[in-house]
């Protein structure tokens, strides 16, 4: 089962930053932790679990997480064709277009989102990142010129896009609209996960796909689960922090694994959906801690476009926990909101 390839790229160069790291204090092991792995999504999926719900084999849970996660792809993949996303973005008709309830709810917190950073998170912006060379019509990089961009811009925009709940429908304002899910959807497959295991009565857990996870309880020797931030190379892979995570999600984006270089400037795979181009400031990374893993998704790469000052000053007003690490000249310098600081206990690399 795979995503969209544009979700692949994400998958590959924005969530690289989260490692979870099981790391024991003292010299000693922990306790061994129930592992189950998968593929979703066009990434990995992981399941850390200190015991297995009752009655429950690991493989007869596995069985239960696939058949969750496979739902989650019949309705949003943009790789399959048969998905109900897929549907509705092949359809040019303007008319309302009936949805189930669980995909019309997703674009409806994405919508709300876009709203709150006033354009910033676009879950229509697709046609311009492909436009650059970074979509899934893959062909060799080349800036575009600004009359294409418009062109293209004009068939992008959240306030193109419609959703209802009663009945649950999408309807294009445009109708070559198309819409990704990408920047959410990984962040809600780790919610569907997380609301499973709590059904099964597991009280403790690591739930991660392609980087974005979501913690719950403790370890064994009430032992915290350390995540790794890591540091924003794109030749190396080292550690920036080291976060105690419980009872949260936590998502990052970044832009360092993901770029093209021409004449001496480096371009993006971030695109800033009110210019149509990528993302030109100094941030490199951005990790979000929120309750559900969705919201923290989102709301990493709408950091991510808005930048350090802007990013952080909507972080702040959100009351959200934002870590951002900026370039500055041969090194990286951070910065952290509030609520941040307030809901971790960090470390520097070990």
């Amino acid at each position: 089962m795979r995503w969209s390839p544009s979700a692949q790229i994400r998958a590959s160069t924005c969530l690289f930053m989260l490692v979870a790291v099981l790391l024991a204090s003292g010299c000693s092991e922990p306790d061994a932790l129930v592992e189950i792995h998968g593929s979703t999504m066009g990434t990995t999926y992981s399941v850390k679990l200190v015991e297995l719900p009752p009655n429950l084999t690991a493989d007869a849970l596995k069985a239960q997480l696939d058949a969750r996660l496979d739902t989650v792809n019949a309705l949003m993949s943009t790789y399959r064709p048969d998905s109900e996303l897929s549907r509705f973005n092949a359809s040019r008709s303007t008319d309302w277009f009936p949805v189930d309830p669980e995909l019309a709810g997703l674009v409806a917190r994405a919508q709300s989102i876009s709203v709150l950073s006033d354009g910033a998170f676009d879950v229509t912006v697709g046609p311009l990142v492909n436009l650059w060379g970074f979509g899934p019509d893959a062909h060799p990089f080349r800036v575009p010129d600004q009359q294409t961009i418009e062109e293209t811009r004009a068939r992008v925009g959240h306030d193109k896009l419609d959703v209802r709940d009663q009945p649950p429908a999408l309807r294009k304002d445009h109708p070559e609209l198309y819409v990704d899910l990408s920047a959410i959807a990984k962040g809600y497959g780790v919610d569907q996960i997380a609301d499973l295991l709590d059904r099964l009565g597991v009280s403790a857990y690591l739930a991660e796909i392609g980087g974005e996870l979501k913690a719950k309880g403790t370890k064994p020797g009430d032992q915290p689960w350390r995540i790794a931030i890591e540091r924003p190379e794109a030749t190396a892979r080292t550690v920036y922090r080291i976060v105690a995570l419980e009872d949260d999600a936590m998502a990052t984006s970044g832009d360092y694994r993901n770029f093209y270089e021409q004449d001496g400037q480096i371009y993006s795979h971030t695109i800033d959906p009110a210019t149509g181009r990528p993302v030109a400031h100094v941030l490199a990374s951005v990790t979000v801690i929120t309750e559900d893993c969705a919201t923290a998704d989102a709301l990493a790469t709408t950091f991510m476009v808005l930048g350090p000052e802007r990013g952080l000053n909507l972080a702040e007003s959100l009351g959200v926990g934002a870590f951002f690490v900026s370039r500055a000249g041969e090194d990286y310098a951070h910065s952290a909101t509030t609520a941040f600081e307030a809901s971790v206990s960090e470390r520097g690399p070990q």
